[in-house]
């Protein structure tokens, strides 16, 4: 059977990744009897304890290892871990405390982050539909912020620690379960050590049954697998344009089984931050057909 081609591999493992994310809020809504913080440790822990598995059965342990020990690459890493370490954190308490709006607006601006940073960093080119794109998503990030009396934290925190950690994983080019062992091992002790002192018990008859904290582990790997493997194989300004799957899932939960209220504000802001992503979203497939039609 003959294998995908490497980009539209890529594609497909992008799709797949921002899936799942999207239907992320209803598993974390079942978590709820636990605090944030709790439920970040057990993400970490069980996804430890899968991540080791795949690395004995693929034969990564010894290259997880040989990562850490160089030191630009360790460097990176723990930047890294940092930041998804944050990133989960931060998500998992807007889920829980009524804001999924809110995260799903962080996921919205960050294609467009990542379009910035691949232009600032990697040297990516820009033209007027990227500009455009972006000026309409900083005309909504300016409207919610004067709206709102505030910097809205959440959304803009979400999209930088996640644009961020994309761009160090794709810059390294450490393979996905090695990097991603490394991570959770880095944050597995501070873990641990919260559920051994500093969690509450749940309150009687309300905790999660083992299982539901067991797949924890997988919810939180397989889709940062894919979108690793994703992201080394697409271009990051590409990769950027899958991305509004995943917030447009949560939006929809968000409100539909949620209940969170729609404000006038959030409506001026996803319009203006989806009109982005559409003159984005077109002008990039017409860029990919008429580079197709190049004699090669």
């Amino acid at each position: 059977m003959p294998s995908l081609p490497s980009n539209r591999l890529g594609v497909l493992m992008g799709i797949a990744a921002y899936s799942l994310w999207g239907v992320l809020p209803l598993y974390l809504r079942a978590l709820k009897p636990l605090g944030a913080a709790d439920i970040l440790s057990y993400r970490i822990l069980w996804s430890l304890a899968l991540l080791v598995l795949l690395a004995l059965l693929f034969g990564r342990m010894r290259a997880a290892w040989a990562a850490i020990r160089r030191p630009r690459i360790a460097i990176a890493l723990l930047a890294s871990t940092l930041l998804i370490g944050g990133n989960w954190l931060l998500y998992i308490y807007s889920v829980n405390s009524g804001h999924t709006i809110q995260a799903s607006l962080g996921y919205y601006v960050n294609p467009l982050v990542n379009v910035l940073l691949g232009v600032a960093i990697l040297r990516e080119r820009l033209g007027w539909p990227e500009m455009i794109a972006i000026g309409l998503a900083a005309v909504g990030v300016a409207a919610l912020t004067i709206a709102q009396h505030a910097l809205p934290l959440i959304p803009l925190g979400l999209a930088l620690s996640f644009a961020l950690y994309g761009l160090i994983r794709k810059m390294i080019g450490v393979a996905p379960v090695d990097g991603l062992l490394v991570e959770t091992g880095l944050l597995a002790p501070f873990a641990f050590a919260w559920l051994l002192f500093g969690a509450l018990p749940a309150p009687a008859g309300v905790a999660p049954p083992l299982w539901l904290l067991m797949i924890s582990g997988a919810m939180t790997t397989v889709p940062l697998l894919l979108f690793n493997g994703a992201a080394r194989r697409v271009r990051y300004t590409d990769l950027g344009l899958l991305q509004y799957i995943g917030p447009t899932i949560q939006l929809v939960i968000a409100v539909r089984i949620f209940g969170e209220p729609l404000l006038p504000i959030h409506i001026l802001t996803f319009t203006l931050i989806w009109t982005g992503l559409a003159i984005y979203a077109v002008a990039s497939w017409h860029r990919g057909r008429m580079t197709a039609a190049l004699p090669e």
